[in-house]
């Protein structure tokens, strides 16, 4: 039984969550540089069995995809072509980072901690598979 990976995609970080092998807890796994993440998906799925992968998505307000929109497309393209057989699903990422830093200070972190954005990208990434796996009740 393979985990869900969750990405939430940004243009210079990339925070990356995963679930237990159950599907039933979603864990803060790492945060990337943009231009190292298919390296590390690569290495991931290589020791790793994954059945889904969850990525981010950037709506605004008025339910418009953001402008990062496009270059998440092409890394959905890379994944189907290189891994058929992964499902890939999508989640609304829509607060996720203020709700990361409000769960950093309600957490207790100190403010240096909080200042580290890949932080915030990771618990993002967290949030987003979180609220998926609530959603199709995993």
């Amino acid at each position: 039984m393979g985990r869900i990976i969750a990405i939430d995609y940004g243009a210079k970080r990339v925070g990356i969550a995963v679930t237990d092998t159950l599907k039933m807890i979603a864990s803060a796994l790492t945060t990337v540089d943009n231009a190292d993440l298919w390296d590390f998906i690569v290495k991931y799925l290589a020791k790793e069995e994954v059945d889904i992968v969850v990525l981010g998505l950037p709506l605004r307000l008025n339910n418009e995809l953001s402008e990062i929109e496009p270059r998440i497309q092409k890394l959905i393209r890379k994944l189907k072509h290189e891994y058929p057989h992964l499902k890939i699903e999508r989640q609304d990422e829509r607060f996720t980072s203020k709700l990361a830093v409000k769960a950093m200070i309600e957490g207790g972190m100190k403010k240096k901690q909080r200042q580290i954005k890949g932080n915030i990208d990771k618990l993002s990434a967290t949030l987003i598979l979180q609220d998926f796996l609530e959603r199709c009740h995993y």
